[in-house]
C-alpha cells in the first residue's frame, strides 16, 4: 500500500501472508494506516461532517491531493487499486481497478462495489467483524450484520433482517395510526367532519328558508312605504306650488318697496355710500386732530409753567440778572487793586507812628554813644543809631502791610455777607453751580415752550382747514350744514337711507331667488290640486324605508353567506355517501391495522426462535476463545440479539453482565465475540484479512500472550494485521519465521 493520507506522505506499507505485526510508537500512524485500509477498499464517504469525518481528520497534512494505492490478490488475481482526488469536494474520488502489471480493467469492481466485492460482505459488516480497533471493541448489532447472521442459521439469503422486517410492519402499522396520527385517525377525523358537515347543512338549510320568509315580508313593507313616499311627492308638489305663489307674491312687494326707497334717495341726492364713510371716516378723524389740538395746547400750557418755575427760582439766586459769565467772575471777587481811604489813612499814620518813633530813639543812641569811648563809634558816630533806624522802620513797614491786608480781608467778608449771606466759599461756588443750572433749564424749558407752541398752532390751522373742507362738501347736497355736529347728523341720516336701500335690494335679490329655486324645483306636470296630507312625515317615511332596506340587505347578505356555506359543503347525498365511503375505509383501515399487529407478533416470536438458534452457537463459539484468552476462568458466554454479553465463571451460579468485567477483562471479551462473529460471520473462501489496531494495550502479559498464539493459529486461515505499540508482541514472537514484523 501507498498512501498520501493524513501524515501519511508516499509512504508505502508491504504486508505478506499469514501474522503480519505492525510495530510502532504512539502518533507514527498505525490508525491512520488502519483507516486508509478501510477507505482504499470501501471508500471515502464525503456525506460526513464535522473534524472528525475522514476527508477532515486525514487530509494529508502537506496540503497534498489525499491519493492512495493498493496492490492485492483475490481468488488467485493479483489486483491494482488507486484513489486520486480530482476534485476538492470529492476527496479519493477518482477509482481505478487493474490487473496487476496491466492497463486491462477489472469489470466488476467499481468505486462502491470494490470492497463489499473482495470481502464478500458490507461496510457495516466490516467494520463490525474484522475491522477492530482499540476504542471500538464492542460490538453492535445492525441490520447488516444482522442479516449475514441469519443467513448462516436460516436458507442463506441475506435480504433478509428482523429488525429490517419490524420496521417497515411499524411504519405500516404507524402509517395507519400511532397515536393520534395515521391514516385510521385522519379518515375518523374525516368522518367526523363530514357527518358534523351533515348536520351543519341540515341547520343552514333550516335558517335560510326562515330568511327567505323575512326577505319576502320585508319585500312586501318596502313596496308599502314606497306607494307612502309617492303619496308624499304628490302632496309636496301641491304645497309647492303654493309656496311659488307665495314667493311671486313676495317678489313683487320687494321690488316695489325697492323702487319706493331707490326714487327717494334720488330726490334727496344722497351721495354713495363711499362719499358717505369717506366724510364720517374724516369727521372721525377730525375728532382725533382735535383731541391732539387739545392735547398740543395743554402741553404748550405746561412748558409755559414750567419757564416760570425756573425764572422764579432764578430771582431766589444772589446771581439773579447775571449770565453765566458774569455769575463764574462774581464768585471770585479781589478787593486788594480797591482800598478804601480808611484803610489808607490807618495805614499810613502807623507808618508815620513808627518814622517818629526812629527819629526819637536815634536821637537817644546818638546822645548816649557820644559819652562812651568807643573806638568804631569815635570813628563814625551816627552807624549806630542808623542802623535802629532802619530796623524800626522796617518794622514799622511790616506793621502796616499787615494791617492793610486785615482791614481788606474784613471789608471782603463783610461784602461776602451782604451779598450771598456767608463767607463760606464752597456754599458760594454751590450758589453759584445751582444758578449755572437753572440758567441751563431755563433755556430748555423755553425751547420746548417754544417747540410746543409751533405744534400747538400748526395742529390747530389744520383743524380749522379740514372742518371747512367737510363742511363746504356736505353743503352741496345739504345746505343748511354750517357746523361739523350739523354735518354729522346729515351723514348719519344718509348711511340710514343707503342702508335702507341696500336692505329692500337684498331682499329684493333674495325674493327673485327663491321663485327662480320653486319655479326650477316644481315639476313640470305637477298636480296643482290640494292632496291629502300624509300620515307622517317624510323624514319619518324615509327613515322607515332605509331600515327597512338594511334589514332586506341584511337578511339577503346572510342568506347568501348561507347558500355559498350550503354550496361550499356540497350536496347532502354526496356528502352522505361520502361519510359511507369513509366508515368503509376505516373498516378496511382497522382490519390491516389489526393484521398488521398479529403480524408483529408472529415475527417477535419467529425472531424469538431465531434467537434461540443463532444466539448459542455465536456464544460457544465466542465462550470457546474466552476460555483460551483466559486460560480456562470462564467458561460460558451468552449473547443476546443486540450482541450484548454476559459471561459465567467456573463456580459461578449466574452470568455476570460484561459491564462488570474490568477493563482488561471486557476487552478480552469482545475481542472473542470480534473472532467468533468473523469465523461465523465472514464468508471463508474470501479470507477476509483482519485488521487489529492495538487491540491488546489493556491486556496482561499471559493473556496478551495466549490473544497472541491464538491469532497465530488464526493467520493460517486469513491475513492478519496486527497494528501495537508495545515491544511485548515483537519479544513473543522473536524467531518465528511465519511472523512478519514491520517497525513503521
Amino acid at each position: 500500500m501507498t498512501a498520501t493520507f493524513g501524515k501519511l506522505q508516499g509512504q508505502t506499507l508491504e504486508l505478506r501472508d499469514g501474522l503480519n505485526m505492525l510495530c510502532a510508537p504512539n502518533e507514527a500512524g498505525k490508525s491512520t494506516w488502519c483507516a486508509f485500509l478501510a477507505d482504499m477498499l470501501y471508500g471515502l464517504s464525503t456525506r460526513e461532517r464535522g473534524p472528525l469525518a475522514d476527508k477532515n481528520r486525514y487530509a494529508p497534512w502537506s496540503g497534498a491531493a489525499m491519493q492512495g494505492r493498493m496492490e492485492l490478490s483475490a481468488q488467485g488475481q493479483d489486483i491494482t487499486i488507486t484513489r486520486d482526488t480530482q476534485r476538492p469536494n470529492a476527496p479519493m474520488g477518482a477509482f481505478r481497478a487493474v490487473y496487476t502489471g496491466t492497463a486491462e480493467p477489472v469489470s466488476d469492481l467499481t468505486a462502491l462495489s470494490c470492497g463489499e466485492i473482495l470481502t464478500g460482505v458490507p461496510r457495516e459488516v466490516f467494520e463490525r467483524s474484522a475491522f477492530i480497533r482499540q476504542s471500538g471493541m464492542a460490538v453492535d448489532q445492525t441490520a447488516e450484520l444482522e442479516k449475514r447472521i441469519v443467513s448462516l442459521i436460516t436458507t442463506g439469503e441475506e435480504d433478509t433482517s428482523f429488525t429490517e422486517s419490524r420496521d417497515r410492519l411499524k411504519r405500516q402499522l404507524n402509517r395507519r395510526q400511532h397515536n393520534k396520527t395515521g391514516l385510521i385517525p385522519q379518515l375518523r377525523a374525516q368522518l367526523e367532519t363530514t357527518e358534523a358537515d351533515l348536520e351543519t347543512l341540515r341547520h343552514l338549510s333550516g335558517q335560510l328558508s326562515a330568511y327567505r320568509r323575512e326577505i319576502a315580508e320585508l319585500e312586501i313593507r318596502e313596496q308599502a312605504i314606497r306607494e307612502e313616499l309617492s303619496q308624499l311627492d304628490r302632496w309636496a308638489a301641491s304645497q309647492k306650488w303654493q309656496e311659488l305663489e307665495e314667493a311671486r307674491q313676495a317678489l313683487e312687494s320687494a321690488r316695489q318697496r325697492f323702487e319706493r326707497f331707490r326714487s327717494r334717495l334720488e330726490a334727496a341726492r344722497i351721495p354713495e355710500n363711499d362719499t358717505i364713510g369717506r366724510l364720517r371716516g374724516a369727521i372721525v378723524n377730525l375728532e382725533t386732530l382735535r383731541r391732539s389740538v387739545d392735547k398740543a395746547r395743554s402741553d404748550r400750557d405746561e412748558a409755559a409753567k414750567a419757564v416760570l418755575r425756573v425764572e422764579s427760582a432764578m430771582l431766589k439766586s444772589p446771581f439773579t440778572g447775571q449770565t453765566a459769565d458774569q455769575a463764574r467772575r462774581a464768585v471770585r471777587t479781589d478787593l486788594s487793586g480797591k482800598i478804601p481811604g480808611s484803610v489808607a489813612a490807618g495805614e499810613l499814620g502807623l507808618f508815620f507812628l513808627f518814622l517818629a518813633a526812629v527819629g526819637a530813639v536815634f536821637a537817644l543812641l546818638y546822645a548816649r554813644m557820644s559819652t562812651l569811648e568807643l573806638p568804631l563809634l569815635g570813628t563814625v558816630p551816627w552807624l549806630l543809631p542808623a542802623g535802629v533806624a532802619v530796623v524800626i522802620a522796617a518794622v514799622g513797614g511790616g506793621l502796616s502791610r499787615l494791617y492793610r491786608r486785615q482791614a481788606l480781608e474784613k471789608l471782603r467778608r463783610a461784602s461776602l455777607q451782604k451779598r450771598f449771606g456767608t463767607t463760606d466759599q464752597a456754599a458760594i461756588d454751590a450758589l453759584a453751580d445751582t444758578y449755572l443750572e437753572l440758567l441751563d433749564q431755563r433755556n430748555q424749558a423755553q425751547g420746548e415752550l417754544s417747540a410746543k407752541t409751533s405744534t400747538a398752532e400748526a395742529l390747530s390751522a389744520s383743524l380749522t382747514t379740514n372742518e371747512q373742507a367737510i363742511l363746504l362738501e356736505v353743503r352741496r347736497f345739504a345746505p343748511g350744514a354750517f357746523d361739523i355736529p350739523t354735518a354729522d347728523g346729515v351723514l348719519r341720516t344718509c348711511a340710514i337711507r343707503r342702508l335702507e336701500l341696500q336692505e329692500a335690494q337684498s331682499a329684493l335679490g333674495e325674493a327673485q331667488m327663491r321663485w327662480d329655486y320653486l319655479s326650477r324645483q316644481l315639476p313640470q306636470e305637477a298636480d296643482t290640486q290640494q292632496a291629502a296630507p300624509p300620515q307622517r312625515s317624510r323624514e319619518a317615511a324615509e327613515q322607515a324605508l332605509e331600515e327597512v332596506r338594511r334589514q332586506l340587505q341584511d337578511r339577503r347578505s346572510a342568506a347568501d353567506t348561507l347558500t355559498g356555506r350550503i354550496v361550499a359543503l356540497g350536496d347532502s347525498v354526496q356528502l352522505e355517501a361520502r361519510a359511507q365511503a369513509l366508515e368503509e375505509q376505516l373498516t378496511e383501515l382497522q382490519g390491516q391495522y389489526d393484521a398488521i399487529a398479529l403480524a408483529m407478533e408472529a415475527l417477535e416470536e419467529a425472531n424469538g426462535e431465531l434467537q434461540s438458534r443463532f444466539s448459542p452457537a455465536l456464544g460457544r463459539r465466542a465462550g470457546e476463545i474466552f476460555t483460551r484468552l483466559t486460560d480456562g476462568k470462564y467458561q460460558r458466554v451468552t449473547l443476546d440479539r443486540q450482541l450484548s454479553a454476559a459471561v459465567e465463571a467456573e463456580g459461578d451460579a449466574v452470568a455476570r453482565d460484561a459491564c462488570l468485567l474490568s477493563q482488561g477483562a471486557f476487552d478480552q471479551l469482545y475481542l472473542a465475540v470480534r473472532l467468533a462473529i468473523c469465523q461465523t460471520v465472514l464468508p471463508p473462501e474470501k479470507a477476509v484479512p483482519l485488521i487489529l489496531d492495538d487491540t491488546l494495550t489493556s491486556f496482561d502479559d499471559d493473556r496478551a500472550a495466549g490473544a497472541l498464539d491464538y491469532l497465530r493459529e488464526m493467520s493460517g486461515e486469513r491475513q492478519i494485521l496486527l497494528f501495537t505499540c508495545q515491544e511485548r508482541e515483537a519479544r513473543h514472537f522473536a524467531g518465528d519465521a511465519g511472523v512478519h514484523i514491520v517497525r513503521l
